[in-house]
């Protein structure tokens, strides 16, 4: 999660979307062809859903690589996602864009990327909250738990209208697209997978976050599958389903629970 950084496969979509979104290159109206002529027209929130890699091939087209550089500097591509976290790896951003496959097979598969769990979680943080980027923090004693103070890493400025068009598309993946397999009828999840090979080795990604409509804790989780044919984003989004059942289950019974024994509901699961 800290030191090991891997190809972002499809995960790296939404920050190619805000950046086409901003530069006014798409609007979510927009329709592109996603195959040959007379082929069907996709819309970003049904290329977000189905994780379509000609539509953001596209995209990565329009906006070109150095557009793109800047924008994925911006969601910290590149630089440590924590502070003072030992042994964290910053990723790579490459300076050009992939030999065989231009900026299109970067901004479709994220190729030639390296990303750790980490970094991937604080983007889609982010995203959550709405635009600020902070700082992950590890607070490992009751001490610097009880001492937490949230640091700001920066502010995503204006990015205040576009971030819920994007948001439209990562719910509309677990509803509907590749991401399905993480629904929760009880509290919507917002996600993207990934799925992509590396070294020889296939890569499932599912990065997301809940709890947006609820008044329980906000998480975001984000799983990494590495290895043989069943590593793919679909399976990823399993295992996240499972996992926001689990904690939602488990601050429930919390909550249940707190009338009668007040510390079980003092949050040190979180």
């Amino acid at each position: 999660a800290l030191s090991g950084a891997f190809t972002p496969c499809s995960t790296f979509k939404p920050v190619v979307a805000l950046a086409a979104l901003k530069e006014g290159i798409v609007s979510p109206e927009t329709k592109l062809r996603v195959w040959g002529r007379g082929g069907p027209r996709l819309n970003l929130t049904d290329a977000l859903a189905h994780s379509n890699n000609m539509y953001f091939a596209k995209l990565g087209e329009m906006l070109g690589f150095q557009r793109v550089s800047v924008y994925a500097r911006e969601f910290g591509l590149g630089e440590r996602a924590g502070w003072n976290i030992l042994g964290e790896s910053p990723g790579f951003f490459p300076a050009a864009p992939p030999k065989e496959g231009g900026v299109g097979l970067l901004t479709s598969f994220g190729q030639d990327i390296e990303i750790t769990p980490l970094q991937l979680a604080s983007i889609v943080s982010a995203i959550a909250n709405g635009g600020t980027m902070y700082y992950l923090q590890k607070p490992s004693t009751p001490q610097e738990i009880a001492q937490f103070e949230p640091l700001v890493r920066r502010h995503l400025d204006g990015f205040e209208t576009f971030i819920p068009q994007v948001k439209q598309g990562m719910a509309a993946a677990v509803l509907y697209g590749t991401a399905r397999s993480a629904f929760d009828a009880d509290d919507p999840i917002f996600g993207k997978t990934g799925t992509c090979s590396e070294n020889g080795a296939r890569l499932g990604w599912f990065a997301s976050y809940g709890g947006e409509s609820q008044a329980q804790s906000k998480y975001v989780v984000v799983v990494l599958l590495r290895g043989g044919k069943m590593m793919f984003g679909p399976h990823a989004a399993e295992i996240a389903g499972k996992l926001y059942r689990d904690l939602h289950g488990h601050e429930n019974l919390a909550v249940q629970q707190s009338s009668f024994v007040p510390a079980v509901a003092s949050g040190a699961q979180r």
